[in-house]
């Protein structure tokens, strides 16, 4: 008996190690190849992402096909998403398998929880600074910005622990989208800069019905005065204007505080007032603006292509579109003289590889994104900002601006005015702390708008019991206590256990319901010897 459970045992050892290393390798920290050896061929993965937008694919495949032409050797295999989120769950299950993409568009909070694997993200700071490969180095063979001419802005985002692991690819930022010919039929006249306040009033007057519950601003049965996408930036921006605790850099959660608490208390009484609702609860905002039943419609600048009466990508057929002046102005402030507004967009990163080659032939693509020819053709398409100097001050980027609603397609007046908004406002943007959680809080902080929301429309009380349920409900869903015990980097919110893992501890599991199990039988049979 005791020979049989030492083999079992000794067998259980044996495959263990294997269980680990199935599908990995060991990694070592990447440094910078003296040359890139151009005398091999390399094929690397670019995952990107786009809304089904044909003409955005068609700049990445132009991108590619020119690239390609550049550096023959190199071949370059695209994958299109149309979520982020799918991009982030595909590379973390793909990590423990060593099948990571070489380049993937993606953003900072998310590259936080691939760095949880060690060397799995290439840090770029000697990348960019390479005289020969880096930024405007000078053995590229395409023009590539220099270092000073990209944003620093944008660049200091992708910094992780005073470390750069992404690089910017496009860059938007929210708007706040008006039906200026109600607003003005309701008798007030839009400011420069909205406020809380003035959004709230106007949203509130605009809820008046005839006799026939009609609402009289537009004649129909429907009206939501004030709908926002993106619940977690409405939170983040709100905490920020008012100077509020949200995270600290090195991952302290603080949003659970009182002036959270005040604020849901406001979004509760105009919710109650059929004056706020949603993109989750009520649908995309552009859609009820389009078809007059919408004031203030809070979206990124990059969906400025969907909004408007004249916008060439509407969601609403046309006997539902209610003409209207469209105004784009920066999302609603506390403190109109000192404006914050968050900043948002695709960043790049590269993937580590056991060889540096790989590494550098895939950063040499990722550079090459950051041409004029990429981020002019890409910014026109949606109402984003190109991420370098180099881009936004060019001849052709700013003949571009200069024809604001020449028509109303390549030069749609909605689509150029939102991309203005961000190049004006660029110093006025910010950035949420990045470390390993930091997606889970982001999503927390959403959460806890959409549940108020939905609280009060099912006629629900929204009190301090309440609150308090909802602060505890919200820590525990998204084990945000973890993330503030572990700290930036910690074991908070790690996501998915890699696969190896799982293997690893279910041999652990079936090593101990074996020894289990034998020493049972073995003292079942020693109680019957003794009978």
């Amino acid at each position: 008996m005791k020979k049989r459970l030492a083999c079992i045992l000794l067998c259980l050892l044996m495959v263990l190690p294997l269980c680990a290393c199935h599908g990995s390798r060991e990694r070592i920290a990447f440094s910078v190849p003296e040359s890139f050896d151009s005398s091999r061929d390399y094929e690397i993965t670019f995952w990107a992402k786009n809304d089904t937008n044909k003409v955005q694919t068609a700049i990445y495949q132009k991108a590619i096909a020119d690239f390609q032409a550049l550096y023959p050797n190199i071949k370059v295999n695209m994958r299109l998403y149309t979520d982020y989120g799918k991009i982030y769950n595909d590379v973390i299950t793909n990590i423990a398998t060593d099948t990571t993409p070489n380049v993937c568009v993606t953003y900072p909070d998310h590259i936080a929880t691939y760095m949880t694997g060690a060397d799995v993200v290439v840090p770029l700071d000697e990348l960019f600074a390479d005289e020969n490969y880096g930024f405007g180095g000078k053995e590229l063979r395409y023009d590539a910005p220099t270092l000073d001419e990209v944003i620093p802005e944008f660049l200091a985002e992708g910094r992780i622990g005073g470390v750069s692991y992404a690089v910017p690819y496009m860059r938007s930022t929210e708007a706040c989208y008006v039906n200026k010919t109600y607003v003005e039929k309701l008798g007030y006249t839009l400011p420069e800069v909205l406020t809380w306040d003035f959004v709230w009033e106007v949203s509130e007057a605009a809820m008046a019905k005839d006799a026939d519950g009609n609402y009289k601003l537009n004649g129909q049965k429907v009206m939501i005065p004030f709908i926002y996408k993106s619940t977690d930036n409405m939170m983040i921006q709100m905490l920020r204007q008012k100077g509020a605790g949200y995270s600290t850099e090195s991952g302290e959660v603080q949003i659970f505080n009182d002036t959270t608490k005040e604020l849901l208390y406001t979004i509760a009484q105009h919710v109650k007032n059929g004056a706020f609702s949603t993109f989750k609860i009520s649908s995309y905002p552009a859609n009820f603006l389009n078809a007059g039943q919408c004031l203030f419609a809070v979206d990124s600048t990059a969906g400025a292509t969907w909004i408007g009466s004249d916008a060439p990508l509407l969601d609403i057929s046309e006997d539902k579109l209610v003409p209207f002046e469209t105004a784009v102005l920066p999302v609603p402030q506390f403190d109109p003289e000192n404006p914050f507004m968050i900043s948002q967009g695709p960043s790049l990163c590269i993937f580590n590889k056991e060889d540096p080659q790989v590494v550098l032939a895939s950063w040499l693509f990722a550079q090459y994104l950051l041409t004029n020819e990429v981020q002019i053709a890409y910014a026109e398409t949606e109402g984003y900002s190109p991420v370098t100097f180099k881009a936004r001050e060019s001849e052709e980027y700013r003949d571009y601006l200069s024809r604001s609603g020449e028509d109303n397609n390549e030069h749609y007046s909605v689509k150029i005015e939102a991309t203005k908004l961000l190049m004006e406002n660029t110093a006025n943007t910010f950035t949420t702390p990045v470390f390993n959680g930091s997606t889970s809080l982001r999503d927390a902080a959403g959460q806890m708008i959409e549940d108020v929301t939905k609280s009060v429309r099912r006629k629900q009380t929204v009190d301090e019991s309440y609150m308090e349920k909802l602060f505890s409900d919200v820590n525990s869903l998204y084990r945000l206590d973890q993330i503030s015990a572990a700290g930036a980097g910690g074991p908070g919110d790690l996501g998915p256990l890699p696969h190896t893992a799982v293997m690893l501890l279910s041999a652990l599991a079936l090593a101990w319901v074996l020894i289990g199990i034998f020493a049972g039988i073995g003292a079942i049979r020693n109680k019957q010897r003794k009978q």
